[in-house]
């Protein structure tokens, strides 16, 4: 899943290579990695797995198996203290939907749990 989680950025332009006419680099940077994880939640009545990333803040919501809004993934971004919520899949828009719905009613303390879980040693 940890590399799941890196081509869902990679599909997202987290790593922006643009140009301008000059053919001169605008915005050239590194891809943003989302490994830290995962952590089961279930949003929506699915389960989903979620990775924190490397920019300290944001996080990936990957699909997990058996759910039927697979696949689909979440990208939350915080943007002016509140999480910008953006995701794309092919699975079961019902599920999806769900998910997004019950995402999008955290408030900023639960985002700021739920990136912390992420950090948390996995009990073995």
């Amino acid at each position: 899943m940890i590399l799941t989680a890196i081509m869902i950025l990679s599909a997202l332009g987290v790593a922006a290579d643009a140009t301008n006419e000059s053919q001169q680099p605008l915005l050239q940077s590194a891809p943003m990695k989302c490994e830290t994880g995962p952590i089961r939640r279930t949003f929506g009545g699915s389960e989903w797995e979620v990775y924190s990333c490397d920019d300290q803040a944001s996080m990936v919501v990957v699909s997990a198996q058996g759910n039927p809004a697979s696949p689909f993934y979440f990208f939350l971004k915080p943007t002016g203290g509140v999480y910008q919520i953006t995701g794309e899949g092919n699975g079961d828009r019902r599920a999806s939907a769900a998910a997004a719905r019950a995402l999008e009613s955290m408030n900023s303390s639960e985002f700021m749990e739920l990136l912390a879980a992420t950090r948390m040693p996995c009990p073995h």
